[in-house]
């Protein structure tokens, strides 16, 4: 059986591929209930990593496959669904994170894909005003899981400009494992604007999302009860050695590649 995602052989260069390396011939797996741990010194192109698997960067040679598929066989938009980068400083988009969020349900792939995957929840959820009117079909409420994280549901209606890095850090987070039927997400120093408690609070929710892990790693990543019901695995950057401990299953050092 493929593995859930396989880099195979890539190479990305600076300069539109014409000038040198930033990595050369990586190849990793990764399997379902992973959480690997993506580090490294600064400029080794731990963030340029994570835009190639999400196919937001140009790489020079080699493939990305998830399931055994290159993105061009699910279509880069529904590929994009499946795996979802979220960037260590979201960007300031127009309008509210509401807003931002009606838009992301709107794409056709994934709502294709949630009809088919989700129960549905609209009429159990159409009292609830603004709020309900743009709540999907996920077993995970973006609304809710950001509020488990500190943020109330009135920040949603606020203009991104006016939130704060870790107010817009954990709004992007909760869109991203929340909306429709993610396998794997990219996550760039998830939690580097939070308080410590609150980075404890953040990790524990997505590692318990995972599904449980199908071989022993000898990372640690355990001692948190594992429920499935969202992504199958998470890339994640940090410089954060504790973190890396707490949360990982592998580790890998691009400074080393």
């Amino acid at each position: 059986m493929a593995p859930l995602l396989e880099i195979k052989n890539l190479t990305c260069r600076r300069d539109e591929g014409s000038g040198s390396s930033i990595f050369h011939d990586l190849s990793l797996e990764v399997e379902e209930g992973e959480v690997l741990i993506i580090t490294g010194r600064s400029g080794c192109g731990k963030t340029t990593l994570l835009k190639c698997v999400a196919e937001l960067d140009v790489y020079q040679t080699g493939d990305i496959l998830l399931r055994g598929k290159k993105a061009t066989e699910y279509g880069i938009p529904t590929y994009r669904t499946l795996v979802q980068y979220v960037p260590q400083r979201p960007s300031l988009l127009p309008g509210t994170p509401l807003d931002f969020l009606r838009t992301i349900r709107s794409f056709r792939s994934r709502q294709a894909r949630a009809r088919s995957t989700r129960p549905s929840a609209s009429d159990s959820h159409a009292s609830e005003g603004d709020y309900g009117a743009v709540r999907g079909s996920e077993s995970i409420d973006p609304l809710e899981l950001a509020a488990e994280w500190g943020i109330e549901k009135t920040m949603w209606k606020r203009e991104w400009g006016t939130l704060s890095g870790g107010e817009g850090q954990r709004i992007a987070l909760a869109v991203a494992v929340g909306v429709g039927g993610a396998e794997v997400v990219l996550l760039d120093e998830p939690t580097s604007a939070l308080d410590a408690a609150t980075m404890k609070t953040v990790e524990k929710s997505l590692v318990s999302m995972l599904p449980p892990l199908k071989t022993q790693h000898s990372g640690r990543g355990g001692g948190v009860e594992r429920k499935g019901t969202g992504p199958k695995a998470l890339l994640w950057i940090t410089h954060e050695a504790a973190q890396a401990e707490r949360v990982g299953t592998r580790t890998v050092d691009l400074t080393r590649q």
